[in-house]
């Protein structure tokens, strides 16, 4: 793993470019497609999945839900993999370069797969382009609602089972970024549309994330898909991504550790290294981890070789004091 620590006293379309020469790019591990050896792994995409415990609802509009997972028990008393105790939240979100074309169906096999390692899982819905309302503002209109809502709606539903105190914010891909985005928004001016005083996240994991918007816009990414959520090039709109960017919205107060596969040819990930590196240089918490021998979508697919890494960034950000 390529730690980067707080310093002392301070998708399925659109082709990216790899950066090969990342230094440290080839510290990780990751032995093959899946476990099978010959698997696809953006099947997760279409794979079935045992459907969630409850269906939330954070705001009135159709796509303002979230499915929710609940840890499976087990015959002691405890979770999954964890003793008898309140299990902790995960709130994800999910990928597709924030189009409508992706919802949160194929994030499934992820969130059944975390239940059964002893987390809740909720994944929001948000309004994404290509629907009225998506783009920018209402895809962000939706992600705070939804980040600032669910503790309190799982807490309603699932009671003393789930530690809604303790959230982790997570996602893939469009929804690392909006994961980051999210936990970044006490850093956004008061009395700006989306600035919280503080936040609950104790920690993010972002899952080949899109840690810059302005470079997926330069890099064409997803055939602009960064230009159509934000409603042009930053060129344009330079307000816009100054208050939505996650390269411009460092260090954030949680711990932030990235996954990323060096093969990805979707989301480069020269991104994750080049935004730990400017978030630990502004004093930032900040791990990234690259693996070489995979691509976009094993860090989303419990069956390959990625997962136990994955999983291992999630129970570290859990084993943080805070």
């Amino acid at each position: 793993m390529r730690h980067l620590g707080r310093r002392p006293a301070r998708e399925a379309e659109g082709k990216g470019q790899l950066n090969k020469s990342v230094p440290g790019a080839a510290c990780g591990w990751c032995p093959g497609r899946t476990s099978g050896g010959d698997t696809d792994p953006s099947d997760v995409l279409t794979r079935p999945a045992p459907p969630p415990d409850r269906v939330l609802r954070y705001g009135l509009g159709p796509d303002q839900v979230a499915d929710l997972w609940l840890p499976l028990p087990r015959p002691d008393g405890g979770h999954g993999g964890r003793a008898a105790a309140a299990a902790p939240l995960v709130v994800f979100l999910h990928g597709g370069f924030w189009r409508a074309a992706f919802d949160r169906s194929h994030a499934g096999p992820l969130a059944s797969a975390l239940a059964r390692r002893g987390y809740a899982v909720c994944v929001p819905e948000y309004r994404r382009t290509g629907q009225a309302g998506g783009g920018w503002p209402g895809t962000f209109d939706d992600v705070a609602a939804a980040v600032d809502a669910l503790p309190g709606l799982v807490d309603e539903a699932a009671g003393e089972l789930v530690d809604t105190a303790s959230v982790l914010l997570a996602g893939h891909s469009a929804g690392g970024h909006l994961a980051l985005w999210a936990a970044a928004r006490t850093l956004l001016p008061a009395g700006t549309a989306w600035h919280r005083e503080t936040s609950a996240a104790r920690g993010i994991l972002g899952l080949a994330a899109v840690t810059d918007l302005a470079a997926c816009d330069r890099l064409n990414l997803g055939r602009g898909a960064a230009r159509l959520l934000m409603g042009g090039g930053p060129g344009r709109h330079p307000e816009r991504y100054a208050v939505a960017d996650p390269a411009r919205l460092v260090p954030l107060a949680a711990p932030v550790r990235l996954v990323h596969g060096a093969d990805d040819d979707v989301v480069p990930c020269q991104l994750s290294v080049d935004y730990a590196t400017l978030a630990v240089g502004a004093g930032g918490d900040v791990a990234c981890d690259i693996l070489p021998g995979c691509g976009h979508f094993e860090v989303i697919d419990p069956l390959s070789g990625a997962w136990p890494r994955v999983l291992a960034a999630l129970d570290g950000l859990l084993a943080l004091p805070g």
